[in-house]
């Protein structure tokens, strides 16, 4: 059974950074793409971050102060969040796709860690 298991999240002030840790266990073959996907308050679960092929892409709103890294070996995926602001407050969820011996290639999600971020 495949989970992502994330850690790293907490209240921090604004300026100051946090790093977002997501490890895949269970029975895998590969992860294809590891990212990051966050949700704040009244607004739909928007992409962050994520990694496939040896790239990445971010979102524009984080673009220079976020930095996404794998461990393919581990199946670890981190979230490096510099000069954090109010507006990067949200539930920060793991997102893989996993291949694995009883499923082929399909996304999975961790349960969110959540990062607030005061003034």
């Amino acid at each position: 059974q495949v989970q992502l298991v994330e850690s790293g999240g907490g209240l921090v002030q604004a300026g100051r950074s946090l790093r977002l840790s997501c490890l895949a266990s269970g029975s895998i073959f590969s992860t294809n793409a590891m990212g990051w996907y966050r949700q704040a308050p009244g607004k739909q679960r928007e992409l962050v971050a994520i990694t496939s092929g040896g790239r990445s892409n971010y979102a524009d709103s984080v673009k220079g102060r976020f930095t996404i890294s794998r461990d393919n070996a581990k199946y670890t995926v981190f979230l490096q969040m510099n000069s954090l602001k109010p507006e990067d407050t949200a539930v920060y969820y793991c997102y893989a796709i996993i291949e694995s011996p009883v499923d082929f290639f399909r996304n999975y999600w961790g349960q969110g860690t959540q990062v607030t971020v005061s003034s």
